[in-house]
C-alpha cells in the first residue's frame, strides 16, 4: 500500500536531486529515504530515478509520478488547512515581482499552496529584469522581489535575504566524450562548442567566471531558451554550464541531459527575497514570505 511518507520522501529526492539533500531536509536517515524509494518503486512497478554521479535524477515514469505526488501533497495540505479556518482569516494584496528563473523554476508551488492556504489574500505577480524589478521595489510599485539574490549590488533602499543556493554544473549528452567524466574541470568544458543561456544575467555570470580564469569560450549559439539549451544539448551540438534548479533529464523532444559536477564551479546561482528597508511588512506580505521560505527548506 503506497503512504503518504513514501510520497513525501519521493518528492524530497526529486527536488533536490540527492538522497542526501532529501534526508537532511526531511531530518531522517538517507537509509530510510532510500528503503522507502525502493518500496514506492516496487509497489508502482517502475524505475524512477537514475542513479549518477554526484545525486540522481528522475526517469519518465519519474516525472510522470512527481506530478502526482505534488497533487496528493497538496491534497493533504488543504484537509489540514480545513482543520485550521484561523488560517483563512487575513484577507488583503500583496504585489509579488520576480525575474525569470524564479519564476518558472521556483515560484508556483509555494505559490498555490499559499492561496490554498490563506484564500482571501490576492497574490498579484509582476515579472521584470533584475534592474527594473529592484527599481519597482523601492518605488513602492511592487512589495516583494523573488530575485537570484547572488546577482544583486549593495543597494543602501534594499533588504534581502537568500531562501536557496542551486550549484552550477555541467550539462551534456550521454554520447559526450565528457559524460565519460564524473567530475569535470572548466578547462576541458572550454574545449567543446559552448552554449550560451542568455536569461537572469546566467551570460554574464558563465563570462566573467571564464575569463577570470584565463580561458576562452566557443560560443555557437546564444538563447534566451532554456529548451533551446535543453534540447541541443541532448543532440550533441555543444555543451553547457546552468544551474540545478534549471537542470532537467530530458529535453522537450526526448533528448538526454546529463548533469556533470565542475571540479571548479562557478558561484551558486541565489534565490531569495528584497523589499524597502523602510517598509513594513503585512500580515498577508509575513505569510508568504514563510510559505516562500518553507518550499525552500
Amino acid at each position: 500500500m503506497l503512504s503518504f511518507k513514501q510520497v513525501r520522501y519521493f518528492r524530497a529526492t526529486a527536488e533536490s536531486g540527492k538522497v542526501s539533500g532529501a534526508a537532511a531536509q526531511l531530518g531522517i536517515s538517507q537509509s530510510a529515504v532510500t528503503l522507502a524509494i525502493k518500496e514506492l518503486e516496487a509497489q508502482l512497478g517502475v524505475t524512477l530515478f537514475e542513479r549518477r554521479p554526484g545525486g540522481v535524477s528522475l526517469t519518465r515514469d519519474g516525472q510522470h509520478f512527481l506530478a502526482h505526488a505534488r497533487t496528493i501533497e497538496a491534497s493533504v495540505e488543504d484537509a489540514m488547512a480545513d482543520m485550521h479556518p484561523d488560517r483563512a482569516d487575513v484577507s488583503g494584496t500583496v504585489r509579488l515581482g520576480m525575474t525569470n528563473a524564479s519564476a518558472g523554476y521556483f515560484m508556483v508551488p509555494p505559490i498555490a499552496r499559499f492561496r490554498r492556504a490563506n484564500p482571501l489574500v490576492t497574490v498579484e505577480l509582476v515579472e521584470s529584469d533584475r534592474p527594473g524589478l529592484e527599481a519597482a521595489v523601492i518605488e513602492g510599485r511592487v512589495d516583494l522581489g523573488l530575485i537570484l539574490t547572488s546577482n544583486i549590488a549593495e543597494i543602501p533602499e534594499l533588504e534581502s535575504r537568500t531562501l536557496l543556493s542551486s550549484p552550477r554544473g555541467l550539462w551534456v549528452a550521454p554520447t559526450h566524450p565528457l559524460a565519460r567524466q564524473e567530475t569535470v574541470a572548466l578547462s576541458d568544458v572550454m574545449e567543446h562548442p559552448f552554449l550560451l543561456y542568455t536569461v537572469d544575467e546566467a551570460d554574464r555570470v558563465t563570462r566573467t567566471y571564464i575569463e577570470r580564469r584565463g580561458l576562452s569560450v566557443d560560443i555557437v549559439f546564444d538563447t534566451d531558451s532554456v529548451e533551446a539549451v535543453r534540447s541541443l544539448v541532448a543532440i550533441g551540438f555543444g555543451v553547457t554550464v546552468l544551474s540545478r534548479l534549471l537542470y532537467r533529464p530530458w529535453s522537450l523532444d526526448g533528448g538526454r541531459v546529463e548533469w556533470r559536477t565542475l571540479t571548479d564551479p562557478p558561484p551558486s546561482m541565489d534565490i531569495g527575497l528584497i523589499w524597502r528597508k523602510d517598509h513594513r511588512l503585512s500580515e498577508a506580505e509575513q505569510r508568504l514570505v514563510e510559505a516562500l521560505e518553507e518550499a525552500a527548506a
